[in-house]
C-alpha cells in the first residue's frame, strides 16, 4: 500500500468517528434550533445511525471481500461526504434521524473494509492497528474541538458541511493514489491461517462478547462525555469552545494508548494484557462515578485511556486467527453484533441520564467492564495455541 493511500486510510478512520460524534457534541445547539426543550430528548433520533453502523457491517464486509476493498473505500469517502451535507440541510428531528441513518449506513464500511485493507501484508499488525486506532480517536478529539468552534462561529450545520467536503476531497485523492486490486480478497490464495474448528469457534465467541462490552463502553462514553463534562465542570468552565478543548484533550491523550497497546500486542501474549486493561476499566469507572470538578476530569482521562486501550484487541485477533481472504466478512459479522447491541447505549443514553443521572450510568459501565474482563478468560492462551498447531 503506497504511503499516501495508507495515510488516507488512517484519515478515513478519523473521519468515520468524527462524523458520528458531531451530533453528540452539537446536540444542545441542534435541540435549541429544533425547539426541543431538553437535549436528552434528541438522543433517540440517532439510534438508526448507530444501528446501521453495526448492521451495515455485514453487507459492507461481504462486498469488501467479494467486490473489492478499494472500491468500497471510494463509496465510503464519497458517501460520507454526501450524507453529511444532507444532515446539514435537515429542518426537523425526523429529517435529522433519516439523514443520520444514511450517514451511519455509509460509515459501516470503514471498519470491516478499511482496516483489513490497511493490514494486508503488514509484519507488525498490532502496531499498524494501534496507529490506525490513534487516527480514529484523533477524529473523536477533532470532533469535540472542531464542532465546538464551528457551532460557536457558524452554527451546527457548518459543523457537518466542513468535514463533509473534506471527506469528498479524500475520496478523490484515494482514487488517484490507491493501487487497483488485481482480484477481490476472496479470490486470492489463502495465507495459511488455519485453526481447529472448536478453537476458532471459541475464539469467535470471546471476540463477539468482548466486542459487545467494549462497544457499549465506547458509545456510552464518547456520546455522553460532552454533556457529562458540562455537568461535572459546571461553575468552573462554561464556554462551548473551552469545553470542546478540554474534551479534545481527553481524547488526544487517551488515543496514544492504542499505539502503545498495539506495539505490546506484537510482543506479549494477548490474553493477560486484554484482561488487565478491562479490569482497569471496571476499577476506574467505579472510582470516578462519585467525583466532580477537576478530580473528575483527571479520572476521565484515565478511564478514556483504558477504553481506547481495549479497542485494538478485536482487530488484532481477527488478523491473528482469520485468513485475509475472509477478514472483512468476519469483521463485519463481529461489528454488526457488537454495534447492534451497543446502539442501545445511544438510544438509552438520554432516558437513563434523565431518570437516573450520570453517576448510575458510570456504575453500570463499571459492571460492563468487569463482565468483559471475565469473558477474556475464555480466550485461548499461548500454550493452547501452540498445542493446536502441533495437532494440526
Amino acid at each position: 500500500m503506497p504511503r499516501i493511500a495508507s495515510l488516507l486510510l488512517n484519515v478515513g478512520h478519523g473521519l468515520d468517528h468524527l462524523f458520528l460524534l458531531i451530533f453528540a457534541t452539537a446536540v444542545g445547539a441542534i435541540a435549541q434550533d429544533f425547539q426541543i426543550e431538553r437535549w436528552e430528548d434528541m438522543m433517540p433520533f440517532t439510534v438508526g445511525a448507530f444501528l446501521l453502523f453495526g448492521l451495515g457491517s455485514i453487507p459492507s464486509g461481504r462486498l469488501g471481500d467479494l467486490w473489492g476493498r478499494r472500491r468500497m473505500m471510494l463509496v465510503f469517502f464519497y458517501g460520507m461526504g454526501v450524507a453529511a451535507l444532507l444532515v446539514s440541510l435537515t429542518q426537523s428531528p425526523w429529517q435529522m434521524a433519516i439523514a443520520l441513518t444514511l450517514l451511519g449506513a455509509v460509515s459501516s464500511i470503514y471498519h470491516p473494509v478499511g482496516i483489513p485493507l490497511l493490514v494486508q501484508g503488514s509484519r507488525t499488525p498490532g502496531l499498524t492497528i494501534g496507529i490506525n486506532g490513534l487516527a480514529g480517536n484523533m477524529g473523536i478529539a477533532v470532533a469535540a474541538l472542531l464542532t465546538g468552534i464551528l457551532v460557536q462561529w457558524g452554527g451546527w450545520r457548518l459543523a457537518f458541511v466542513v468535514p463533509g467536503v473534506v471527506s469528498i476531497v479524500c475520496g478523490w485523492l484515494f482514487a488517484r493514489h490507491a493501487p487497483t486490486e488485481i482480484a477481490p480478497p476472496a479470490r486470492k490464495k489463502a495465507s495459511g491461517v488455519h485453526l481447529p474448528r472448536w478453537l476458532a469457534l471459541r475464539t469467535l465467541v470471546v471476540m463477539i462478547a468482548t466486542a459487545i462490552s467494549s462497544s457499549l463502553l465506547f458509545n456510552f462514553t464518547t456520546n455522553g462525555n460532552a454533556q457529562l463534562l458540562a455537568q461535572r465542570l459546571d461553575g468552573l468552565v462554561n464556554e462551548p469552545v473551552m469545553l470542546g478543548l478540554l474534551l479534545a484533550l481527553v481524547y488526544a491523550v487517551a488515543s496514544f494508548a492504542q499505539v502503545i497497546v498495539g506495539r505490546l500486542i506484537d510482543t506479549v501474549p494477548i490474553k493477560p494484557l486484554f484482561f488487565g486493561i478491562l479490569a482497569l476499566q471496571g476499577v476506574v469507572f467505579y472510582l470516578s462515578s462519585g467525583t466532580t470538578g477537576w478530580i473528575w476530569y483527571g479520572s476521565a482521562i484515565v478511564y478514556m485511556v483504558a477504553v481506547f486501550a481495549s479497542i485494538p484487541f478485536n482487530d488484532a485477533m481477527v488478523v491473528r486467527y482469520i485468513d485475509d481472504s475472509m477478514r472483512s466478512r468476519v469483521s463485519g459479522t463481529r461489528i454488526a453484533i457488537s454495534f447492534g447491541f451497543s446502539s442501545l447505549a445511544v438510544y438509552m443514553l438520554g432516558p437513563v441520564v434523565k431518570q437516573a443521572g450520570f453517576t448510575t450510568l458510570m456504575l453500570s459501565m463499571s459492571l460492563i467492564a468487569v463482565i468483559g474482563a471475565c469473558c477474556v478468560l475464555g480466550l485461548p492462551g499461548e500454550e493452547e495455541m501452540r498445542a493446536s498447531r502441533q495437532e494440526a
